[in-house]
């Protein structure tokens, strides 16, 4: 089933800031679009430092190398949306959908907003691999894309009553071993994982990050710049919430 938005969504690039304010984006601009009723939009920041996101259910102790982060300076945040941990740093794209949820078609429900955007994002980044001799790109898992059978994006959705959040992470020029250092084995794994480590499982897409931006950018008609962003809620969210260990470390 095709999707066109109601119009085209807005863009914004979030410029460098802190990594409590980069997590606490996606929960304020989606508050903001629940409150005003709109606009639709795609987000687009890249990590400046090495930090680890935990997935809103996981427990720190079970999914994190705590002792590694505490002697690197390295901080633990956790996301609004669930899915598993990831550890954000440079050569990393992150992403960001705030639509519109319709009553009927592809973004109803969990499970076919999962279906849909996935491909969706899947034929956006092919375009840019077409003529290279790199496996196929694919949908794995739910919401992993994979180059062959080793991964280049995980993604997870937090939905409110109007508006839903879909987001993931590009691994484009990232140092995959910084992954393996800081992050055990996941508790949970996708079959298709086959009990890989970090290493053996996950890929660089090797693709400028402008390239990448650009390519989603058109695949969602996101032609138009984002009128006055909630930078204030952005900032009023991080120091209440994501500075906050009560909230990073509740589980």
């Amino acid at each position: 089933m095709n999707f066109i938005p109601a119009q085209d969504l807005c863009r914004h690039d979030l410029k460098s800031v802190d990594p409590a304010r980069q997590v606490a984006a996606d929960e304020a601009f989606l508050d903001w679009a629940e409150e005003q009723g709109g606009p639709e939009m795609l987000l687009f920041w890249e990590p400046v430092e090495t930090f680890v996101v935990v997935g809103y259910a996981n427990r720190v102790q079970k999914e994190v190398n705590e002792s590694v982060c505490a002697r690197e300076n390295i901080p633990i945040f956790r996301r609004c949306s669930g899915g598993g941990t990831v550890v954000q740093m440079p050569g990393i794209l992150n992403y960001s959908l705030i639509l519109r949820i319709p009553s009927e078609g592809p973004l109803a429900t969990i499970t076919s907003t999962n279906c849909f955007i996935m491909q969706k994002n899947r034929a956006a980044l092919a375009v840019l691999l077409d003529g290279s001799p790199s496996p196929a790109l694919s949908v794995q898992g739910h919401t992993d894309l994979c180059l062959g059978s080793l991964k280049v994006s995980g993604n997870a959705q937090r939905r409110r009553r109007g508006f839903l959040l879909f987001h993931g992470t590009f691994l484009l020029h990232s140092t995959l071993d910084t992954i393996g250092h800081l992050l055990p084995m996941p508790s949970l794994q996708p079959e298709y994982r086959a009990h890989r480590n970090h290493a053996d499982f996950l890929i660089n897409l090797n693709i400028p990050a402008e390239l990448v931006k650009e390519s989603l950018a058109t695949a969602w008609n996101a032609t138009l710049p984002l009128p006055n962003p909630p930078l204030d809620r952005m900032e009023r969210l991080a120091h209440s919430k994501y500075t906050k260990s009560e909230w990073n470390l509740k589980f």
